[in-house]
């Protein structure tokens, strides 16, 4: 049959009527790099969004239906807003405790492997960090968070010489000094060594020779921790005295790698504690964090998602109180560095 040349709408008709062209299949080789890429990005989703999607996508799936003639179903994920403060764990997040006792147990694997702490009695150990803490004028209006600035402090290894605490835009601060002195537990009882002008040390009030001691056995530290932050009323938290006082031992002193990792692993036995996908210290890190609520704030832990080293602390509001509303972020650390100096004001060798 002859198609006049001016016929274009036949021409167009008719060409619609023919078997597509055959298209060349990719050769070996790319195909299975293409499908090992998309397997890998398959398995690099979380396996939970992966879940909330076919969740979210059942609850919300919409037909197609506008006229058009298709054999498959379309469905529209609908993603809703996020109602909860970023950094902040969800209500009814007790359910995460084993993923936190996991993040725990990996970052007291880590701390084990590390190289041992060596510092003398007549040393001082040195902690760098960037701090800030929010404040509230004395009417008691919301709290206002201050920009981070730089903290050093030099820590008496034995607890018996003048350490020092220096901030920016402040003047150097003199730790009280405290002189060697020697205790009689009872008459005929042999002296042990202590410090003049200050408590016996403990978790809440360590000196560096006191950490060093403490027990590697996760379940016989866990119970000193509660032994020597017991509170005073009914009304406080005893597993969050304990939590907060394990955070101040990672954040405050430079313990052997041994007593860290029972640290953390006597951490995990606390109850209550969730993970945070993501949270950012004060140096502006991004880690996952192990946290934990009492009394509407949230104390969160952070750690290197790589590494699993410890990277500082946020407290968080987890609901609306008079310093401001839930998410509010009352303070934040990002620990630096930590070392043994000679004296006060010396920075560590290296």
């Amino acid at each position: 049959m002859t198609i006049p040349a001016d016929d274009s709408r036949l021409r167009s008709d008719l060409t619609r009527l023919l078997p597509p062209p055959p298209v060349d299949d990719l050769p070996p080789l790319r195909h299975q790099a293409l499908k090992h890429r998309v397997l890998n990005a398959t398995e690099a989703r979380p396996h939970r969004d992966r879940a909330r999607a076919r969740d979210r996508a059942r609850r919300f799936a919409l037909p197609v239906a506008a006229g058009l003639a298709l054999t498959g179903a379309f469905a529209l994920a609908v993603v809703t807003a996020d109602p909860v403060p970023r950094g902040t764990a969800r209500p009814g997040a007790h359910a995460a405790a084993p993923n936190a006792a996991q993040v725990l147990t990996r970052a007291a694997l880590a701390a084990s492997e590390a190289s041992a702490t060596t510092v003398r009695p007549d040393q001082f150990v040195y902690i760098e960090s960037l701090v800030g803490h929010a404040g509230r004028d004395a009417g008691g209006g919301p709290a206002t968070m201050a920009p981070a600035h730089r903290r050093q402090v030099w820590l008496s290894a034995d607890g018996t010489r003048e350490g020092l605490l220096r901030e920016a835009g402040a003047p150097d601060t003199p730790l009280a000094a405290s002189g060697p002195v020697e205790y009689l537990d009872h008459r005929g009882a042999t002296p042990r060594p202590g410090a003049l002008g200050r408590p016996e040390p403990s978790v809440t009030d360590p000196t560096h020779t006191f950490v060093s001691a403490l027990p590697t056995d996760p379940g016989a530290l866990l119970d000193l921790v509660y032994a020597q932050t017991r509170p005073a009323g009914r009304a406080a938290d005893p597993h969050q005295r304990a939590f907060d006082a394990i955070g101040t031992l990672l954040a405050e002193t430079w313990a052997p790698p041994r007593v860290t990792a029972a640290l953390y692993e006597a951490a995990a036995r606390i109850p209550d504690t969730v993970v945070l996908p993501y949270a950012t210290d004060a140096a502006g890190r991004e880690g996952v964090a192990v946290a934990r609520t009492a009394h509407g704030e949230q104390t969160q832990w952070i750690f290197d998602r790589a590494t699993f080293a410890f990277l500082g602390e946020r407290t968080v509001l987890t609901r609306a109180t008079s310093a401001g509303p839930a998410g509010t972020l009352l303070g934040t650390t990002a620990v630096l560095a930590k070392g043994a100096a000679a004296r006060p004001g010396d920075l560590p060798a290296g």
